[in-house]
């Protein structure tokens, strides 16, 4: 048997090399996996484990990178669709003015340490300002509130690894998941710092999440309804279209979904305001200097 080694990339003979995953963890004559692209954790055993050929790996690579710039570009379309109707209802018409906005600021925690990464790439493509942590997701719950009062962020993502498995019990237990209840525990300690889901909006889970557990426990989103896998970036979505969702409307759970690389299958929801805030006037160097100089009366930019 060719031995194994930590962080290389494989597949699976007995899924027939559906998904690419890299070795995590070796013990005695197992493997803990971790999904390329997916959130999902798994067991498997060293035999049953394929290297991927550098040739194959492009190939997947290419098709994640692909899939991914799908999601961008749809996304931009739904944000330019977004700019162009907040640009007329801030203006009230006027397309000349200029006008100021208050983002949106999230934290991010994940139990991986490479999605965060890819995550808050995106994060900073999109636009958003982002607070990344990488935690254990046991580990979650403990730090939550003091993470909560010290970057008081208005989008919460708690997320990393997750699997249901079957020899531990039915669909319906949370025990027979790997992280849903780390993750529901983070959820229910970050609502009693911030009980109003308007006010602090909280997406939670991984790959075959128990779906109902967390939105019982207070996140506005979550996975998995169908306990299937979702993508390492849908997260950032769902986070995106909140934040640049004008906070007078609400985001409709559909059209949050449409943006992710998984759909309503692996994703789910409660309607959400949004959270993004327009202000007049914007005042630009010249405006500031003129004001300065005329009364004493200083006016804060804001950008």
């Amino acid at each position: 048997m060719e031995r194994r080694t930590k962080g290389e990339l494989v597949t699976r003979k007995s899924y027939h090399h559906d998904l690419l995953f890299r070795i995590d963890q070796i013990k005695q004559e197992k493997a803990v996996l971790h999904g390329e692209d997916i959130r999902l954790v798994a067991d498997a055993p060293l035999d049953d484990l394929v290297k991927v050929e550098e040739r194959d790996l492009v190939k997947r690579r290419q098709k994640g990178k692909d899939q991914e710039e799908f999601s961008y570009r749809l996304f931009r379309q739904d944000y330019q669709l977004m700019k162009e109707k907040r640009d007329y209802q801030s203006t009230d018409g006027y397309q000349y003015t200029d006008y100021f906005q208050l983002p949106a600021k999230v934290l991010h925690l994940d139990g991986d340490q490479m999605y965060l990464r890819k995550c808050i790439a995106l994060y900073q493509r999109l636009g958003l300002q982002v607070h990344g942590v990488h935690l254990n997701e046991k580990e979650m719950s403990f730090h939550i509130r003091s993470l909560i009062e010290k970057i008081q962020p208005d989008i919460i993502v708690v997320t990393g690894h997750d699997s249901f498995s079957k020899t531990k019990g039915s669909k319906d237990d949370i025990r027979a998941y790997r992280h849903s209840k780390y993750f529901a525990e983070t959820v229910r300690e970050a609502r009693k710092v911030v009980p109003n889901l308007d006010q602090l909006v909280i997406f939670a889970g991984a790959c075959q999440s128990h779906f109902e557990s967390l939105i019982r426990a207070g996140a506005n989103f979550a996975s998995s309804p169908l306990r299937i896998n979702i993508h390492a970036l849908d997260p950032v979505y769902i986070a995106a279209k909140i934040a640049y969702t004008p906070f007078m409307e609400k985001v409709n759970v559909w059209d949050a979904l449409r943006n992710t690389m998984t759909g309503e299958k692996g994703m789910g929801g409660v309607e959400t305001r949004g959270l993004l805030r327009t202000g007049l006037p914007y005042l630009t160097d010249s405006d500031q200097e003129s004001s300065d100089s005329s009364d004493g009366t200083v006016n804060l930019k804001l950008g």
